[in-house]
């Protein structure tokens, strides 16, 4: 009998132990779950007034980049090239003749 009286302790022991272990498990998945998922979800929010900031400070840095370009070239740089209105023409010519040899090959077909 005394042996099964150690083996019945032995093993409330063992229930005890695995017991706190589960315990231990379970504070530590509600820890995760709480924070992880709540950090996931919120996002911070921006002010008008800060998005009108950051909106102006980026208009500002593109002005200088701009200007900056614009010294940079001193007036060398190519001029923009315009097409003529003989040469739209032209262009225009032959593109309503490409679609009417489209056209007639889908009547062909």
């Amino acid at each position: 009998m005394t042996n099964l009286a150690g083996v019945v302790r032995q093993l409330k022991s063992e229930r005890d132990r695995a017991a706190k272990e589960i315990e231990r498990l379970e504070a530590a998945l509600a820890a995760l779950n709480g924070s992880y998922g709540k950090r996931t979800l919120t996002r911070g929010r921006m002010s008008a007034a800060a998005r009108a900031k950051i909106a102006a400070a980026q208009r500002a840095r593109w002005a200088k980049v701009k200007a900056s370009k614009s010294q940079s070239g001193n007036g060398n740089a190519a001029p923009k090239r315009a097409i003529s209105a003989a040469a739209r023409k032209r262009m225009a010519v032959a593109q309503r003749a490409r679609w009417a040899k489209v056209r007639a090959g889908k009547k062909a077909a």
